[in-house]
């Protein structure tokens, strides 16, 4: 990982001309192009919040796109598409502050119990994906800010994913990853 500062720039860039683009055409305007950071498939997730408090928050798991149009992407989703919060106004725009997570490679954990689980996770580094029956949830590392005990986190990451806080089955997948975290005024 570890993106020049640089590039981090033109990231943070993209993703306001992503938001500029929506908020003047009401719709995901075409990825602008080239990638001149893209060293191949990455994936992100891009934050945006007003007056420290969220406002949006998309991203992908999996590595589908170029980093950048990735950024870009997800950059419109955030500020337009996530469910939890009403399209972004014309009005909030310059209120709000971008923060981009590039995430690492996952990495399958193999636990076969809660406790076991505990024992190998990272608090302040790592990330978190379950899988379970079609279902699928994740906690960025920055999660940890909020809550910082490993059974709180995972306790509240299965009930974003819809299942009681007790939950576990054998046929649970587990991915962790890092990232790196960068935004506006960093």
């Amino acid at each position: 990982m570890n993106l020049a500062a640089n590039e981090r720039l033109e990231l943070l860039s993209l993703a306001r001309r992503s938001i500029e683009a929506g908020l003047r055409e009401g719709r995901l305007a075409p990825y602008p192009g080239p990638a001149p950071t893209d060293a191949g498939p990455r994936s992100c997730f891009v934050t945006l919040r007003i007056d420290r408090e969220l406002r949006g928050c998309c991203g992908t798991i999996d590595p589908e796109r170029y980093l950048a149009e990735d950024v870009w992407r997800n950059a419109w989703a955030s500020a337009f598409g996530d469910p939890r919060f009403t399209p972004l106004t014309s009005a909030e725009y310059p209120r709000s502050d971008l923060h981009i997570s590039v995430l690492g490679p996952l990495e399958a954990l193999s636990a076969g119990s809660e406790a076991e689980l505990l024992e190998a996770l990272r608090p302040q580094t790592d990330g978190l994906v379950l899988e379970h029956g079609g279902s699928r949830a994740t906690f960025l590392p920055a999660v940890w800010e909020q809550l910082q005990r490993p059974a709180d986190f995972l306790r509240q990451l299965k009930l974003k994913a819809g299942w009681p806080a007790d939950f576990w089955s054998p046929q649970l997948r587990v991915f962790r990853y890092t990232a790196e975290d960068f935004g506006e005024g960093e």
